[in-house]
């Protein structure tokens, strides 16, 4: 049963400042990746809110709707309200409730500027942030310079462009359909898009094109962005037959391949449940970093559809590479985005004792 969502992308990431330089929101469990099932799952995430960890794109948007803030306000002499670039590593383990960002001042320039922004969840002077980035603004509308043609293309080419208006009305639509997602109750964040993938399978290897809309006909904006930089059919999961990932994890479960205490990378790729059965998926994805550069600006009332392709070129030890590029309905490319992703058992953020709630000092894992 897919998960009723209240929610929207805009109350999600709203912002409000406390200072010139502090700001607060509210990760929602909604946005989040968390354990449970209907209908005590509501119950055990406002009373342990530490089971859900808000989704790393989600998070990648607010710290874009808190930069746009920043210069709308503190910095608006600037005049420069468009993110360039996003840096973001993720240090620690976020969880629903409230956040509070603050904004450092690394660089301000005629051309772009760039801002220090880290969150942390509970006493800001006295928590260590779970999230640190650099965000580079610049203002698209007036900036000038030189502009040449590169001829790119994806390769290899990916479907013919889908009819929107077929693909949200129809299933009519002879190249895409619905991708129905696993794990709606864990995967909760990603229930906000409906997705569409190739009718005949993905054009290439680790490789996933899709269609984007939101699911309650929101409008795609600048911000949004960071969410659809992440936001896709696991490559793990789709790009890869049951019976090779269950050869792959029983072999790392194997005797002579147990994982060393000291071990991480290996110990990322394994769980506790013994032999791989119905639940070869159940995986988590956590984010470690993640990279956006803005190439354009969308329209100021956003878009209906976007278009993103996600590649991986290598996926070993437990973590994995990502290289998503994405595209207007017209072709453009408006984003480029690349992450470093670990690979864990979905039980490492599913315990419902709150064994996993982390000390102010410890790591996001």
């Amino acid at each position: 049963m897919a998960l009723k969502m209240s929610t929207t992308f805009a109350e999600a990431t709203s912002i409000r400042a406390i200072d010139d330089q502090h700001y607060t929101a509210f990760f929602h469990p909604d946005w989040c990746v968390g354990s449970g099932r209907l209908p005590l799952l509501i119950f055990r995430v406002w009373s342990n809110p530490h089971l859900t960890v808000p989704h790393g794109g989600y998070v990648a948007s607010c710290f874009l709707s808190v930069a746009r803030l920043h210069f709308q306000t503190t910095l608006r002499s600037q005049d420069q309200p468009h993110t360039l670039a996003l840096q973001l590593n993720f240090v620690r383990r976020n969880f629903s409730g409230p956040a509070t960002f603050t904004v450092l001042t690394s660089k301000l320039g005629r051309r772009t500027s760039t801002v220090h922004i880290s969150v942390s969840q509970g006493n800001p002077d006295q928590t260590l942030p779970s999230v640190v980035g650099y965000l580079t603004q610049s203002n698209f509308v007036t900036e000038s310079g030189m502009s040449l043609q590169t001829e790119f293309a994806l390769s290899p080419a990916p479907f013919p462009q889908a009819s929107m208006t077929a693909l949200r009305h129809s299933s009519t639509e002879p190249n895409w359909s619905l991708h129905r997602r696993p794990f709606n109750n864990f995967r909760r964040a990603g229930q906000h898009v409906r997705t569409y993938l190739p009718r005949k399978g993905q054009v290439g290897p680790a490789l996933i094109d899709q269609w984007l809309c939101f699911e309650n006909q929101e409008q795609f904006t600048q911000e949004s962005l960071g969410y659809v930089a992440d936001t896709f059919p696991q490559i793990m999961e789709t790009a890869y037959g049951k019976e090779e990932l269950e050869r792959e994890m029983n072999r790392l479960r194997a005797p002579s391949s147990k994982p060393s205490k000291n071990d991480e990378s290996q110990e990322a790729s394994t769980t506790s449940h013994g032999p791989i059965k119905s639940q070869w998926a159940h995986f988590w994805y956590p984010t470690v970093l993640l990279n956006i550069e803005f190439k354009k600006a969308l329209p100021s009332d956003g878009v209906e559809w976007l278009f993103s392709r996600v590649r991986a070129k290598k996926i070993r030890n437990g973590r994995m590479d990502l290289e998503v590029i994405i595209m207007d309905e017209g072709g453009d490319i408006v984003a480029l985005s690349s992450h470093v992703a670990l690979i864990v058992g979905a039980e490492r953020n599913m315990n419902r004792k709150g064994k996993s709630v982390q000390k102010e000092s410890g790591s996001k894992l």
